[in-house]
């Protein structure tokens, strides 16, 4: 064994025990927070205060992206109702154990993406942002579409594009996503010009 190695071996198994801890507290904390069925601010900053306490010990990608979530909600200093319900749904998964799809990328398969995927245009197009996105908060992706042309808002009859984030899981359909991915898919079925696609497709679309 190479000078060294063995630290090397200590080290990662040591940081695979941490990393086990971190996700083991972060369980429960996620169980107390959704106990009531609700979250508040003081919670979410509590919960931000954790994440950032743990950020730096930690290489599990979830840690990484609920810190990035939470700060991106606070930074505006009020966490708002959508943005309470979308970290509510993350943390019910969590205290469910359900988190292989967090931090990883959900298999488009399981989702009623539109097949073949549609060329995407902005100008004249009404956008809707459902679940947990890598490129950023909702009102990010909201803001960027916006300054392409096109117009943002909840899901309608009017809306054209249903985009859904990378972060989720399997059990979707439970979310409090899944009804809005539902109805969008009765739309679609039933004649209306509503295209669904995923978080992947729609950033291909994006100005470099």
């Amino acid at each position: 064994m190479a000078a060294g190695s063995g630290d090397e071996f200590y080290n990662r198994v040591g940081g695979d025990r941490i990393g086990s801890r971190q996700i083991d507290e972060l369980v429960g904390i996620a169980r107390g927070l959704v106990a009531d069925n609700q979250i508040n601010q003081a919670e979410v900053e509590f919960l931000q205060k954790w994440l950032a306490a743990n950020l730096h010990i930690s290489d599990q990608p979830v840690v990484r992206v609920l810190y990035k979530r939470v700060t991106e909600m606070l930074s505006d200093g009020i966490v708002d109702d959508n943005e309470k319900a979308e970290l509510l749904d993350t943390l019910n998964q969590f205290s469910n154990r359900d988190i292989g799809g967090l931090g990883e990328i959900l298999k488009s398969t399981s989702l009623p993406l539109n097949d073949p995927e549609p060329p995407l245009t902005f100008a004249g197009q009404r956008y809707c942002f459902t679940g947990t996105f890598n490129f950023g908060c909702r009102k990010e992706c909201e803001r960027v579409v916006e300054n392409l042309g096109a117009e943002v808002g909840s899901l309608t009859q009017k809306t054209t594009v249903l985009v859904i984030g990378i972060y989720a899981t399997d059990s979707w359909k439970h979310s409090s996503f899944g009804n809005k991915i539902m109805k969008a898919c009765e739309w679609r079925d039933s004649g209306s010009p509503i295209s669904i696609v995923s978080e992947a497709h729609w950033k291909e679309y994006l100005p470099r």
